[in-house]
């Protein structure tokens, strides 16, 4: 991994979360979001949410937040906010549907704009919704912020978890605590019956996370109410808190928020 990289601080953080994945497309973002606001909703907490995926930003979408942040008089960005969660993404300052087609130490600049150009102010947790992978970003992100812990999602499927695992990995060569394995879509529910059906497999979650030595921290189903929750840009932890589905993600902010407060809170 090289030498030891200098750690930025971000001043009045107290605890940083990244969420991360071995791979896209296993329900990394809307998990952070829901994460994100369920800590702040339930828990009465300050919570910022970092969107660090800059090829792909989903959180403005999710978030239900558009247009440019302003700027403080020291020329640092304000975070956008909704839902009790202050946001900031590369989608606020890319045009509808722009690529960002950067090379590496283009996205190495944004990722170090969104550590020290950003007034996040006083906040409880800052979760970043890390880009999918273990790539340079994922490492300098990892090296450069004490990032508190980290949470790995995955769904059931073994390659999905061979992913994760690498991920895992990846996370403890920088020295970052992992506070454990989410599974993603880990089951249908039907809604006339209740009948539980492991779609894409049952067990192999709770099966990496014990040969990998980390907890499963929760199971989320697989519903389309998350999906449309998501894309409507209302979060099913504050749009529909009954839920048996927001019920999941709240019972994984309630351990996620246990485990970072066993940590030792950030410097500055």
């Amino acid at each position: 991994m090289g030498p030891p990289v200098a750690r930025l601080s971000i001043p009045g953080v107290d605890y940083m979360l990244a969420v991360a994945s071995g791979k896209g497309g296993v329900g990394k973002s809307t998990t952070a979001v829901n994460l994100a606001v369920a800590l702040a909703q339930n828990h009465n907490l300050s919570v910022g949410l970092m969107d660090a995926d800059v090829f792909g930003p989903s959180v403005p979408r999710m978030m239900n937040l558009s247009g440019r942040p302003k700027a403080t008089e020291d020329h640092k960005m304000i975070p956008l906010e909704n839902f009790g969660v202050r946001c900031m993404s590369m989608g606020f300052l890319l045009q509808d549907d722009a690529a960002a087609v950067w090379r590496g130490p283009m996205v190495m600049s944004a990722l170090e704009s969104f550590m020290k150009k950003v007034a996040w102010g006083n906040l409880n947790v800052l979760v970043i919704d890390m880009p999918p992978g273990t790539g340079d970003a994922q490492i300098t992100i990892s090296q450069r912020l004490p990032i508190t812990g980290a949470v790995m999602i995955s769904t059931p499927q073994d390659i999905a978890l061979i992913d994760a695992r690498k991920g895992a990995t990846m996370f403890r060569n920088v020295k970052v605590p992992i506070l454990g394995l989410v599974e993603n879509m880990s089951y249908y529910q039907c809604p006339s019956c209740g009948h539980q059906e492991h779609i894409f497999g049952d067990g192999g979650a709770k099966r990496t996370a014990q040969e990998m030595q980390m907890e499963l921290l929760g199971q989320i189903p697989l519903h389309i109410s998350i999906r449309e929750t998501s894309d409507a840009g209302a979060p099913i932890v504050a749009s529909n808190p009954g839920s048996p589905s927001a019920q999941a993600y709240s019972k994984l902010a309630d351990r996620v928020w246990e485990k970072l407060q066993m940590a030792r809170p950030n410097p500055g």
